[in-house]
């Protein structure tokens, strides 16, 4: 029976600082990577890692790649400043622009995350399937899990393409607002879409 060979781990190379050797694995990485990977490849604390991590952002703020954050993993991205000339160089289509109905439940996602599809409709006051389903198609929001609750419905949150999409460095980034609660927009008089959404308006359809 042959012997399986373990990878030896390289030598630390400390030529380069923490925040550089961090960029490399991030730039090659084919998904979002957690801190905890990070340091389990670089051979250092998750803390020194944090602190890269922090320099790194600062590296990047005003250059064409940024440093994304989406629930504890990292990833490269293109900075949204330039999402016209990056889509025109590789000729890509124009993003979709949204109706009023997927805008306001991406909004009611992107700020009650983790929520259920019955959720969302008891805030919108209408059945959101299909836009909920149309999100999910376009990798907007994706399902993060299942809620304690009867039936245990799925829950749904935004996802990387969300934060990419809004120029987002995390879903931390989002204008803040005053969370209502379910109850306050079923008692409400006004109709759900009278409730201001705080997402750009030019992303809705015509």
């Amino acid at each position: 029976m042959a012997e399986t060979k373990e990878k030896l781990k390289p030598t630390p190379d400390n030529s380069l600082s923490l925040s550089a050797r961090v960029e490399a694995l991030l730039f090659v990485a084919s998904n979002s990577t957690s801190t905890k990977q990070l340091a389990d490849s670089l051979g250092v604390s998750t803390q020194r890692i944090n602190t890269a991590i922090d320099e790194l952002q600062q590296t990047l703020a005003n250059r064409g790649i940024r440093l994304q954050e989406n629930k504890g993993r990292y990833q490269l991205t293109t900075a949204p400043e330039i999402s016209e000339e990056v889509e025109f160089f590789l000729q890509l289509e124009s993003t979709a622009r949204f109706t009023a109905a997927s805008l306001e439940t991406l909004a009611i996602v992107a700020y009650q995350q983790p929520i259920t599809r019955p959720g969302v409709d008891a805030i919108r006051g209408v059945n959101s399937d299909s836009v909920i389903r149309n999100l999910l198609s376009k990798g907007l929001i994706e399902e993060i899990g299942r809620s304690d609750g009867p039936g245990r419905p799925i829950l749904y949150g935004t996802s990387p393409e969300f934060l990419q999409y809004f120029g987002l460095g995390s879903i931390k980034d989002l204008p803040e607002i005053e969370i209502k609660r379910t109850v306050d927009f079923l008692t409400d008089e006004s109709s759900p879409a009278q409730h201001e959404l705080p997402l750009d308006n030019h992303l809705l359809k015509e």
